[in-house]
């Protein structure tokens, strides 16, 4: 890119049209936020951020519609980027670039959108995470006549479970470089009708090994939506806007998951184990129709379209983006491990555990039939909804810390819904161990105690999700996408390992150490929020690719 024909530009004009700062209360519509805010609508993923610093262009706004590339690049926030400025070579190649831009009140913004359909937007991706979990989790409402038809035992039942939770392991890899090379709606378009697709598969599937493998090929696909929707939802709304829209999203992996065996009880006590399939892959394909509609949201990619269309109408090559002057190596795209995943994975394994609990409990220990035992995952459900009632107002004490602090706090500001959430967990463990039978013998109204469990369970794994995830993204602002990916990775591990044993572990324990056990493991962890908010700024600074404490 070496044209002198620079477009006409206002030196000006960018000075005046950053966002306001993400981090501190919002003041007028539209405003924009500083570069230091980390954002995952930024190509991550596929841009070497840490070699050739970062921008603020794909928030920035000019009356032009292009930025001077030689002053717009500020360092990113990682004890290992370069400082750009002292760049010398870097500063020669790009002082004829022009940084392409959106214009205020652009229509291709998604920013700029009116609130209701970006609010329609959110509801349609947080439905689409709901939709992935709750296949996931909808096969266990009859692996009785599945185990009979195909002649399986227990363990070989659960593998419908850990493959498709391995799907979800696996995929994030593959959807999140290519949802930042070719835009979030191809992505999420494809990878929803081969889910539906693959559903057919798995319901049509002649012997269980069709139906392992169906329901493996189900979850590589669906994960799309866990490495994507966040990314989306952020691509909508500044970081001072989407407290309760990541809300959503932090909900809706463990919504899911206890929806599926409610409705797969009752679809399997009646009709059977395929017709669990059928409904789900009918569920998929409601969402997938809707995604087609979905427009991109992706800023770097629309911009990259519109640099291409200038230098083809204007014949100059010096309009690009940072994304294609310095793209990533793709052997760079590996995710990265972080230790907070491993709290996250131990919690959501534990949800899986439920999953396979609550039929020993329940349908062995009570007598109930698959639908009733679906019915007593309802009470997890009220626990997620009173999270989705308490974490706005987590965000809102988070505000407040970073007008403290001059507008921008630190990531373990993040951790206090960790620490809130955090205990409910060994508590709901130890009321469903303890209250099960045969410690409490079966009889009227003696179900309530194990069933309530649900209700600390739910409320505790979702005020801590929501936090730990925004904790990462701010700590790992410079590889945010690679952070997630990774989280997504170690999460969905332990998610698929968890049926392989709980079933055995509780008929050998019994129900009251074998939650005993559980909830011994929840407390062991149990300290780590804490330590990483009192000692959160000493242990990043020990991390090359975290945000300098």
């Amino acid at each position: 890119m070496h044209s002198t024909d620079a477009a006409p530009r206002d030196p000006h004009d960018a000075a005046h049209s950053h966002r306001a700062p993400d981090d501190a209360p919002p003041n007028a519509p539209g405003e924009r936020a500083p570069p230091t805010a980390p954002d995952l609508s930024f190509p991550f993923q596929t841009t070497d951020v840490l070699r050739t610093g970062m921008t603020n262009e794909y928030r920035e706004v000019s009356k032009s519609g292009v930025v001077p590339a030689a002053t717009a690049f500020y360092r990113a926030p990682s004890r290992l980027a370069r400082e750009p400025t002292l760049d010398k070579e870097k500063q020669r190649r790009l002082a004829h670039v022009n940084l392409v831009v959106f214009k205020p009140d652009d229509p291709e913004d998604p920013r700029t959108w009116a609130n209701w359909y970006r609010w329609v937007i959110t509801g349609l991706v947080a439905f689409s995470v709901v939709c992935v979990a709750f296949g996931s989790a909808v096969i266990t409402g009859d692996f009785q006549d599945l185990q009979g038809e195909f002649h399986i035992g227990e363990v070989v039942a659960a593998l419908t479970v850990s493959l498709m939770v391995c799907g979800f392991a696996l995929g994030p890899a593959i959807w999140g470089p290519c949802s930042e090379l070719f835009g979030r709606r191809p992505i999420w378009i494809i990878s929803f009708w081969l889910y539906t697709i693959m559903n057919i598969l798995c319901a049509l599937a002649p012997n269980i090994g069709a139906l392992l493998a169906g329901r493996f090929l189900c979850g590589l696909f669906a994960s799309s939506a866990l490495v994507i929707a966040g990314g989306t939802i952020s691509d909508l709304w500044d970081n001072n806007e989407r407290g309760f829209a990541i809300a959503l999203f932090a909900a809706a992996p463990y919504g899911g998951p206890v929806l599926g065996p409610i409705v797969g009880g009752f679809v399997g006590e009646n009709i059977g184990w395929r017709w669990i399939i059928w409904v789900n892959m009918i569920f998929a394909g409601v969402v997938s129709a809707c995604l087609s509609f979905m427009p991109e949201t992706f800023a770097p990619v629309i911009l990259r379209r519109r640099a291409r269309k200038l230098r083809e109408e204007t014949g100059h090559d010096n309009y690009a983006t940072e994304q294609e002057l310095f793209p990533r190596p793709f052997s760079d795209l590996l995710p990265i491990m972080l230790l907070m995943s491993l709290y996250i994975a131990m919690i959501y394994g534990l949800l899986y555990a439920f999953f396979f609990a609550f039929p020993v409990v329940f349908g062995e220990g009570y007598g109930w039939n698959n639908g009733l035992v679906g019915l007593s995952f309802c009470p997890i459900l009220i626990g997620v909804a009173l999270a989705l009632f308490v974490t706005p107002r987590l965000e809102g004490r988070y505000a407040a810390q970073a007008a403290r602090k001059g507008g921008r706090a630190d990531p373990e500001d993040r951790l206090p819904g960790m620490m809130l959430g955090a205990p409910f967990i060994p508590i709901s463990l130890f009321i469903f161990a303890w209250t099960s039978p045969p410690v409490v013998l079966p009889g009227p109204g003696t179900w309530v105690g194990p069933c309530m469990a649900g209700i600390p369970f739910g409320f505790g794994m979702t005020a801590l999700y929501f936090a730990a995830n925004a904790y990462l993204i701010d700590t790992f602002s410079a590889s945010v996408a690679s952070a997630l990916s990774a989280k997504t990775l170690v999460r969905s591990g332990a998610g698929a390992a968890m049926p392989l044993f709980i079933t055995a572990m509780f008929h050998r324990l019994g129900n009251q150490w074998a939650g005993t056990l559980l909830a011994f493991l929840s407390v062991a962890i149990l300290p780590i929020p804490y330590v990483f908010y009192f000692y959160g700024a000493r242990i990043r600074a020990g991390s090359k690719l975290a945000a300098a404490a």
